[in-house]
């Protein structure tokens, strides 16, 4: 019998699992507890029952029923809300995790299930070695990727033995604290002139685990895009397809174990936000090679859309990454020169010349006189049973319009049409080869979208204007910075595009060690004969063969950010007082309602147009309000609206990103995209 007078008679008895490695020890323990205990004090009393020498530092307390951490020691049991009929259990905080990374690797590390997702996906490219963790998250893969695995399986293919990284011995892993995820410009690493990787300095997270050779691994590209591997592979069909790869985003502001994620399960380690800010060569080997495999995958399995042209480009640009690099030309590319600016530097120098009384350098400074395009373009409308009218008209940019007119003459009159392009889709329509430079405009409207067509003659007029349309679709005009940087792509891009086999560089492709059909999708594969892309990426390689190992994938990059649908992610809702289903586009700087049916745009809205946006975790509907009295609400069908709803906080959160200030302000991400459920 036990007295009251020794336990108190308000104390009960409280059972708790222990997750330890002991089979000789129990595993179950009956403690007498009472109300006012605390967490840090039933810690105690459990070890001292456990009797067990060993560092219980990283076990802390789940609840099973609740599917929570009790990580609060101070807190009393009262005060958690523990009574007798819970199940606790005392397990480790830091558990094994295997992770898919963008090149298609599976590391396996340790990572915290105690700690919210923002925070784990934050050691664990403090790990793996990868700077601005906000960009990337945690991704279950959809049912149908695991339904073709299945169906694989059924059919009697062995399966392929995964190679996989074990990174389970990092400081960061162990549970111990690592340093603030900063790194300092003042760790210069050495890099190799061919490749652009680390060559002594590997790591600049002073608690990361790579050695040199895991580094490689990581920040190097080991092709595996064979046709019968992409085969293999779940590839998008429609927008619905497209729509259900983005249906398994965690939650940044839940811990692994509270969204049912188990020990050595596989998630899917992705970038998340297409927002890909300060990418520098000399400290992001591992972000870059990662943010280009991400692209290629995507290129490869036809999640983004491209022209035969496009996917020949970036076909090409993957020949410059291929370990047996294609070296068509006899000169030696040198990368140890750098040619960027520091922006601090620049300024200072400007300070000291304006002191001196001397004349700076504009490229640094604000343009107060905002530049303006005048040129004959051809407008081209769209006229009933699908015939086309092609007129030219002057055309006049300035701000963020376009006027046109009869005839330069007439200019200085009233304009036949203004088309304000804030918040309209910029489309490309080019194709180099036909001598096509086209923009295709979708401006808003109160019915849906007005289809605005202009042809340029050459890229020398192409570039300039769509350059300033690309900047008028988000409110900025062509004094901004951007813009000449902004033409200078676009002239890059269809350089890329422009492309001629000399008679120097010819060669037969039989002569060369490359596997054409590694660098295609599937679908450009079936359409033509090996030999044929092999010669159709040779001549597309003349223009590009000079570019180092990193060079060609940020030239990759940025080609993928030149297509149209680019940083989309979709998911199918309805709107509120629509019957039927939609696909909404979630971008960068944007939502856009598309026609689940044909694909077209419906109607775009800018985040910068935005005032406030909610939701209501009842019905699980998200209303937003815009300027001009639109507001639109929906709820999503293909995820849950959590998901959209931290979308469009991350992406406001990114925006306030700054060079000068390092430090991620962890709460305003949390207030931005947590939600009040």
């Amino acid at each position: 019998m036990i007295s009251s007078n020794e336990y108190g008679s308000n104390s009960w008895e409280l059972m708790v699992t222990v997750d330890h490695q002991h089979t000789e020890v129990q595993k179950e323990f009956l403690l007498q507890v009472t109300g006012d205990l605390h967490i840090g004090g039933l810690m105690l009393k459990l070890v001292e029952q456990i009797k067990i020498p060993q560092d219980w530092s990283d076990y802390a307390f789940w609840w099973e029923q609740k599917k929570c951490w009790l990580l609060k020691t101070h807190w009393t049991l009262d005060k958690c809300g523990v009574q007798a009929d819970a199940k606790l259990i005392f397990t480790t905080q830091h558990k094994m995790l295997r992770l898919r990374l963008p090149n298609m690797k599976t590391v396996r590390l340790k990572v915290s299930f105690s700690a919210i997702v923002f925070r784990a996906v934050s050691d664990i490219c403090r790990i793996l070695n990868i700077r601005r963790s906000e960009e990337l998250s945690l991704l279950k893969q959809s049912e149908d990727v695991l339904k073709k695995k299945k169906r694989r399986d059924k059919n009697g293919k062995e399966p392929v033995t995964e190679d996989v990284l074990n990174l389970c011995d990092s400081p960061v892993s162990s549970g111990l604290s690592g340093s603030p995820g900063l790194y300092s410009k003042s760790m210069t690493p050495t890099y190799d002139p061919t490749s652009g990787t680390p060559a002594s300095t590997i790591t600049w997270f002073s608690d990361s685990p790579l050695t040199e050779q895991n580094c490689n691994i990581l920040a190097l590209s080991h092709y595996n895009s064979s046709p019968e591997t992409l085969a293999e592979m779940y590839q998008p069909r429609t927008l619905a397809d497209k729509a259900r790869l983005n249906a398994g985003w965690l939650d940044s502001s839940r811990s692994l174990m509270e969204q049912g994620i188990l020990e050595d399960d596989q998630l899917l380690l992705r970038f998340k936000y297409y927002t890909f800010f300060d990418l520098n060569p000399k400290y992001d080997a591992v972000r870059i090679n990662q943010i280009y495999e991400q692209a290629r995958w995507a290129i490869l399995l036809e999640e983004i859309d491209c022209t035969e042209e496009e996917m020949l480009i970036f076909a090409a640009l993957q020949a410059c990454t291929w370990p047996n690099k294609l070296q068509l030309s006899s000169e030696v590319q040198d990368f140890t020169c750098e040619s960027e600016v520091d922006e601090v530097e620049a300024a200072l120098s400007n300070l000291e010349v304006t002191l001196e009384g001397g004349k700076t350098s504009s490229a640094l400074e604000d343009i107060t006189d905002i530049p303006k395009l005048a040129d004959n373009l051809r407008l081209v409308r769209q006229r009933r049973l699908s015939l086309r009218t092609i007129k030219a008209y002057w055309f006049v940019f300035k701000d963020t319009s376009i006027s046109y007119f009869k005839n330069k003459e007439s200019a200085l009159g009233e304009p036949i049409e203004k088309l304000n392009l804030k918040g309209c889709e910029v489309v490309p329509d080019v194709n180099v080869a036909s001598k096509k430079f086209g923009i295709k405009l979708l401006i808003p409207v109160a019915d849906g979208m007005n289809e605005v067509y202009l042809r340029c003659e050459n890229e020398n007029q192409y570039a300039p204007w769509m350059a300033a349309c690309v900047l008028a679709s988000k409110g900025k005009t062509m004094a901004d910075s951007s813009y000449q940087s902004e033409v200078e792509k676009i002239l890059s891009f269809l350089k890329m595009k422009n492309w001629t086999m000399s008679p120097q560089a010819a060669c037969d492709p039989e002569n060369i060690d490359m596997k054409p059909e590694c660098f295609i999708s599937l679908r450009y594969n079936k359409k033509h004969k090996s030999k044929q892309l092999a010669a159709r990426i040779l001549e597309a390689h003349q223009n590009i063969s000079h570019l180092s190992l990193v060079q060609a994938k940020l030239h990759f990059i940025q080609a993928w950010q030149s297509l149209p649908e680019f940083g989309l992610s979709y998911y199918i809702v309805r709107f509120k007082g629509s019957k039927k289903e939609d696909v909404l586009g979630v971008s960068y700087n944007r939502l856009i309602r598309i026609d689940i049916a044909t694909g077209d745009p419906i109607t775009t809205w800018r985040f910068s147009n935005m005032k406030q946006w909610n939701v209501n975790w009842e019905i699980r509907q998200v209303a937003i309000e815009f300027d001009q009295n639109v507001s639109i609400a929906f709820t999503c069908l293909s995820a849950d609206c959590k998901i959209i709803h931290e979308y469009i906080g991350g992406y406001i959160f990114l925006s306030t990103r700054s060079k000068q200030n390092e430090t991620l302000d962890e709460d305003l991400f949390h207030k931005l995209t947590g939600g009040q459920e």
